[in-house]
């Protein structure tokens, strides 16, 4: 079995001020005044467990009516959306790892010994359980019939949906040094894309797991093992005509044609967090914690945000038109979605927010690092 080993994201600032305290590459910029536009009315706040010491992205799911969120301990709750009433909680006797997927009644997660479980909706009784080669970071993905899971060695594994059995295994090379984390597959019916830490993403046929295509997104560079992370680790976003968009550390974001892996478009750009895809706008944090806003077509920047540089941006969310990002602090930041303008910021504390805020069309729901989940509706000031 071939070795490598992990870093965090947020750990990277610390090895590129380098040994001789010198200053961070990216160092926080501070907040300044602003006239607030939007306002944030919190509705409620529930306490579920923390994220744990490595800040596990343990990532809420959100049901037609109820978010589901959890602890790195295996804490589960299910939450009403509108009210905050806790419907149902449980303790699992397994330590929880990657984000929470919500489909047909029922949810899915990783744990941080290799183990994938469905669990009840309803009840929160666990309907099955399967090991997998590794620990799980990212959601498990869903179509009608398969749950494909990535593991942190490079795995990609499809499981029966209904029954947890494994149905095919591939696995990909690992580099010596990778960022603490795996690329979230896109799984539609026929297809699963999926990058790696290797910086190359691919499309498996999901009958039986046979590679489609692969193009290398990333290309190692330089002299260090920093130098040469190229993680996907954000999720392909997937357009209705047919577009991929993918991002890559210390390489390129790319918009490519899912049939084939053709480039449609590509520009320098380090990322390590999911697009959002939004008309014909594609928002992006890079590495920096830039907020940009790029044309699908095109490729062409439309507006960039370097305000939060430095500040350690959760992925974006959007809602009303406007962008919202959670900070190393935990703040929570609204952006004008046309512009990129700084329209307001709440404060929730809880240790900093690093997993991307939800929306379920009409309320944003954070999760701070600490645990709390809070549930707020921004509106536009007078």
């Amino acid at each position: 079995m071939s070795m490598f080993r992990l870093i965090a994201p947020a750990a990277l600032v610390g090895l590129l001020a380098g040994c001789a305290g010198n200053p961070p590459a990216n160092p926080p910029k501070p907040l300044t005044d602003l006239t607030p536009k939007v306002s944030f009315n919190e509705q409620w706040s529930e306490g579920v467990g923390s994220l744990g010491r490595a800040r596990y992205p343990i990532t809420p799911a959100l049901g037609s009516d109820t978010l589901y969120a959890a602890s790195a301990e295996g804490h589960i709750e299910a939450i009403d959306n509108e009210t905050g009433k806790v419907n149902w909680s449980v303790d699992l006797d397994y330590a929880l790892s990657s984000g929470l997927t919500y489909d047909a009644g029922r949810l899915y997660v990783g744990t941080q010994d290799g183990h994938v479980l469905a669990i009840d909706g309803d009840s929160g009784k666990v309907a099955w359980n399967q090991n997998v080669s590794s620990e799980v970071l990212a959601p498990p993905q869903l179509n009608s019939g398969l749950v494909i899971v990535q593991g942190i060695d490079g795995s990609l594994t499809a499981l029966d949906r209904f029954t947890g059995e494994q149905k095919w295994l591939y696995t990909a090379s690992q580099p010596s040094l990778t960022l603490r984390g795996s690329g979230t597959p896109k799984t539609i019916e026929p297809v699963t894309f999926a990058g790696f830490a290797n910086g190359r993403l691919m499309a498996f046929d999901n009958r039986n797991g046979a590679p489609l295509w692969g193009r290398q997104v990333a290309v190692p560079k330089g002299r260090t093992e920093v130098d040469q992370l190229v993680d996907l680790n954000g999720q392909p976003v997937l357009s209705q005509d047919g577009r991929l968009f993918v991002t890559s550390y210390n390489g390129k974001l790319m918009a490519l044609n899912a049939r084939n892996g053709q480039v449609i478009w590509q520009r320098d750009e380090s990322s390590y967090q999911t697009p959002i895809l939004a008309g014909d706008y594609l928002f992006t944090v890079n590495a920096k914690s830039d907020v940009l806003a790029i044309d699908a077509g095109s490729g062409q920047l439309i507006w960039q945000n370097d305000d939060l540089e430095g500040r350690k941006l959760s992925a974006p969310a959007i809602l009303s038109g406007r962008l919202y990002v959670g900070d190393f602090e935990g703040y929570v930041h609204a952006l004008d979605a046309r512009n990129g303008a700084l329209l307001g910021r709440t404060g929730l504390g809880g240790n900093g927010i690093s997993v991307g805020l939800q929306s379920d069309g009409q309320s944003l729901f954070a999760l701070t690092n600490d645990g709390d989940v809070v549930s707020f509706k921004p509106k536009k000031t007078p």
